[in-house]
C-alpha cells in the first residue's frame, strides 16, 4: 500500500491515460454481460448518495445558505442518520464505499485474476491502485469536516468542498473504468455479484 498522507489534493488523481485494457473473454455471452453490469447498478446507488452531498455544497457555494448551517441543512436530507452516526460529511456512505472495494480487493478481483489466469493481473492491479486514491479521499474528507463541524467558516467549508469534488472525480472515473473493463469476467467469471 502506498502512503499517499504527504500528497497535496491535487497531486491524488488517478492516472486514467495508464489504465491496461482488459482482455476479451470469447467465450462471454449477452447474458454474462447482462450479470456483469449488476455492478454498475450497485455503483449508480453510492453516486446518487454522492449527488445528494453535492447538493448541499451547491446551495452553499451559491450563498443560499452560509457554510454554517451545512450541518442543519445536511440533516435535513435522508443522510442525517448517516452524519450522526458517522459525524461527517460523507458519513456512512464513504464507510459503505471503503466495504465495496474491500469486498472487491480480498474477494471479487483475486477471484477473477485467478479464474481468467491471471490475464486481469494489470486491470486489478490499477484498480486496487485506485482504490488507494479514494480510501486517502475519504479519510481527508472525514478529517476536514470533522474540523467544519468545530469552525464551520468559509475555510473549512472551502477545504471541504474541494475534497468532497476531487473525491467524486476520482469515484466517478474509477467506476467507468471498473464497470467497462470487468463487465465480461464478472458475468462469465463470478456469475453475478
Amino acid at each position: 500500500m502506498t502512503d499517499l498522507s504527504t500528497q497535496s489534493l491535487d497531486q491524488l488523481t488517478i492516472d486514467e491515460a495508464s489504465r491496461p485494457s482488459a482482455p476479451p473473454v470469447p467465450a462471454a455471452t449477452d447474458r454474462h454481460r447482462r450479470q456483469g453490469r449488476q455492478l454498475a447498478a450497485i455503483h449508480r446507488h453510492y453516486l446518487m448518495e454522492m449527488a445528494q452531498i453535492g447538493a448541499v455544497l451547491a446551495r452553499i457555494e451559491a450563498k443560499d445558505s452560509p457554510p454554517e448551517h451545512l450541518k442543519r441543512i445536511v440533516l435535513s436530507l435522508d443522510m442525517a442518520e448517516n452524519l450522526r452516526a458517522f459525524g461527517s460529511l460523507c458519513g456512512h456512505e464513504c464507510q459503505v464505499l471503503k466495504f465495496h472495494h474491500d469486498i472487491e480487493g480480498a474477494d471479487m478481483f483475486p477471484r477473477i485474476e485467478a479464474a481468467g489466469g491471471g490475464m486481469f493481473r494489470e486491470v486489478v492491479a490499477k484498480l486496487l491502485s485506485e482504490h488507494e486514491v479514494v480510501h486517502e479521499l475519504i479519510i481527508r474528507l472525514d478529517q476536514v469536516a470533522d474540523r467544519l463541524v468545530e469552525d464551520p467558516g468559509e475555510a473549512n467549508f472551502l477545504e471541504a468542498a474541494a475534497t468532497y469534488r476531487k473525491l467524486e472525480e476520482v469515484v466517478r472515473s474509477h467506476f467507468k473504468y471498473e464497470e467497462t473493463e470487468l463487465v465480461e469476467a464478472i458475468g462469465y467469471y463470478l456469475g453475478s455479484i
